[in-house]
This record gives structure tokens, sequence and C-alpha cells, in this order.
């Protein structure tokens, strides 16, 4: 590369994200087929429109791409429409809820707090600003989903749209019931999957289309394994007009063809029987680090996990905020990210707690073992951040990233 600059920065990434314990639940290692379709020359075209009706001439292979993607996700997603040109979950969200909402219209959503995301309707983002925003929070004692409490703000509410899925939830999301309080209010139903998104294409969490939700949104990139990017998927005709419209020209210009192309490789790696057996292990992964931390009088939030993540209230657990918490993981290459509690008193910048993932390091081969060590000293150095505890624990951790990886990733 002849800007040395930007190659040694490429260089400093790449050997950080090798000498480090990726926990954050939000990221994953993308194989080097998705790499490769992701810096093809597919970056070089304009592809404002879809498929056939393009606004720009040599779009025959583009068109062939975009097509190609679409017919892979709605076959793992068991839909009958979708789009793949959102930039991001954020863009997908953004253009859901422009298609079918009016400004001033009511969304309810869960509170940032409880798990939700800030394009379900924080007031710093631009959802907030356009919309009427009303939340629901998780049921203070078990820190789990309360439907009945939903369904009693829902009918006090009465929104155009409810929102479920979470950013930083951990348990089973029942979508029926969501769907029967929709129902009852005469509300849109949207769910957001983009954390759980891989575990329902593996059939090891509900479908939210298979229980009757209007529009599904989701990122590409989480649990799915593929490039940085969104989708929205649909079983309603009507609604997959309105939602194509909203995408293009309502809400972005012209596609990011390469990343689709990323996206499309992914769809198809997502169809692969290994696929399932990685989700499994995404799981039981996550588990045997709940269980250990639990075993230890660790606070995790909702007391368990049914899915790739967990949370740990550091503040009960360790007396430390979750950015402490952070910062002194980060001294043994432990990369976690700090995260608001249900009914959490701390500033969103500091929070009382920490969110662990553990899609990124099961892609490159860690099993139980593996998660179950890292856990050890997770609670070690947290118990005892001195200098000497630092340094113990941080040679294991350098030990464990020795010993190999996946080599597709």
């Amino acid at each position: 590369m002849e800007d040395k600059k930007v190659e040694k920065l490429i260089n400093n990434e790449e050997k950080r994200q090798m000498d480090f314990v990726q926990l954050i639940a939000s990221e994953n290692f993308v194989s080097k087929d998705v790499m490769k379709a992701t810096g093809s020359v597919f970056t070089n075209k304009y592809a404002e429109g879809y498929p056939n009706a393009r606004y720009y001439g040599g779009c025959e292979n583009v068109d062939k791409l975009e097509e190609l993607a679409i017919e892979r996700l709605k076959k793992i997603f068991n839909a009958k429409f979708a789009n793949v040109q959102p930039h991001s979950g954020a863009q997908a969200n953004i253009a859901a809820y422009n298609a079918i909402l009016k400004p001033g219209d009511k969304i309810l959503s869960m509170s940032l707090n409880s798990g939700g995301h800030l394009t379900h309707g924080h007031f710093v983002s631009i959802v907030g600003k356009f919309y009427k925003i009303f939340s629901y929070e998780v049921n203070k004692e078990t820190e789990q989903l309360d439907y009945e409490e939903i369904r009693k703000i829902a009918k006090e509410v009465k929104p155009n749209l409810i929102i479920c899925g979470a950013s930083a939830y951990s348990r089973i999301i029942d979508f029926k019931k969501f769907v029967a309080i929709a129902k009852e209010v005469n509300a849109y139903l949207l769910a957001d999957i983009a954390h759980i998104a891989g575990l329902i294409v593996a059939d090891l969490h509900p479908n939210p289309l298979n229980d009757g939700v209007d529009i599904v949104t989701s990122t590409t990139h989480k649990t799915l394994r593929g490039a940085r990017g969104g989708i929205i998927l649909t079983n309603n005709p009507e609604l997959a007009i309105l939602l194509d419209k909203s995408v293009f020209p309502g809400t972005q210009g012209g596609p990011l063809m390469n990343v689709i192309a990323g996206k499309t490789v992914s769809f198809y790696e997502a169809s692969l029987p290994s696929f399932k057996e990685y989700q499994k292990n995404i799981i039981s992964n996550a588990n045997v680090m709940a269980n250990f931390f639990i075993q230890k009088g660790v606070k995790i939030i909702s007391g368990g996990t049914d899915n790739h993540l967990l949370m740990i209230n550091t503040k009960k657990s360790f007396n430390k905020t979750g950015k402490e918490a952070e910062e002194i993981l980060y001294k043994v290459n432990i990369i976690v990210n700090k995260n608001a509690i249900p009914f959490d008193e701390e500033r969103p910048i500091v929070t009382s707690g920490i969110r662990i993932g553990t899609p990124a390091m099961t892609t490159l081969g860690w099993r139980n073992k593996e998660f179950l060590k890292i856990a050890e000293v997770i609670y070690n150095v947290l118990k005892n951040d001195d200098n000497i505890s630092i340094k113990k624990n941080k040679q294991i951790v350098i030990d464990l990233l020795k010993e190999g990886k996946n080599e597709k990733y």
C-alpha cells in the first residue's frame, strides 16, 4: 500500500484484534470469503434503485448479486420479502419507522437501561425527535420481560408501533406474546433481531416472522457473522412495497454493493450445517461463563442467559462501575463494554455493569475450556486488580491466545 500511514493503522488493528480477547457481544470475525467479497470491485459500482430498475447503466452484475442476496436471505429466515440495502441496523430501523409512521406517532419500546437500543427511541436519537416515545422496563425482581405489564402500558399508551428486541437482553423473547399485545391495541409490531439473528437462523431462538411479527430488522455482522450492514424482512406484501420505498429513495441513496457482496456470502455460510453448530457453541460458551460467575456469587442480570451474551452487575459484585471494570480488563487484554443495567443509577458513560458476548472468540475456535479460563481471569482481576494480579492474569490471557485459531477466519 502506498499510503503507509493507513497501512500501518490496518496492521496495528489486525494485531490488536489478535492480541486481545474480543468479548464485545456485537462484534465478530468474518470469514476470509466475506472479507474478500466486501473488498471486491463491487465497491466501484453505483447502483441507485433496485434490481432491473436502476438509475445507472452497467448494473447487470449488481442486479444478479442483489437478487442472489435477497433469495438467500429469504431462505434462511423463511421470509417472503427482504431488503438488503440498509447501510446499518440503525438505517434499517429508521427506514422501517419512516415506512409506516408519521411524525408525532407513538412508539412503545424497551428502555435503554433495560436493554433496548438508541434507535428504539432514546431522546438523543433522531427517532426520539420525530416520534413520541414510551418505554417498558424489565421486571425489577426477575430482570426479565414482564409481558402482562407491557400489555398494560400498551393499552394505556395506544402506540402506533411496538418494538421488541434488544441490545443487551440475555433471555428468549416471546414474539407470540408481543404479537397478541400489538393486535389488542391495533399497533404495528417490529422485532429488532440484530443480536440474535444467527440464533434464529439456527432454530435456537423463535423466529419472529413465523410468529406473526409485521417487520423484522437486523444487522448482519453480529451473530449472523457477515459484512457490516442492515436488513429488513417482512411477510406482508403491502409493507414490502412501503419498506422498499422507504429505504430508497426514502432514507438512503445508492447501496454499498461491495458490502452486499459480503452479506451475500455470509447468507450462504449461514445456510450450512456448520453454522448451526457454531450457534450452539455460542450459547454453550455463554452459559459456561454465566454459571461460573453465579457459583462465585457474582450478580448476573436476569440470573443467567439463553443466548450469546451475559450481563454482570459490577457495582454490586465487585464495587466497581462498568467503566472501571472495562478499563481494568483491558489491562489484561480482555475487551468488554461497559453497559447500563436495569434501573441503573449511573450515567450511560459510566454505568453499573458490563456486557460480555461469546460470538467472536467462538468463531476463532474457543470452546467451554477457554471460556471457563477467561471467566476465571475476569473474576480474579475484578476481585483484585493490583499490579501482581494484572501481570499474572495477563500472561494467562496471552497464553490462551497463542493456542491457535480457526483458519477460515
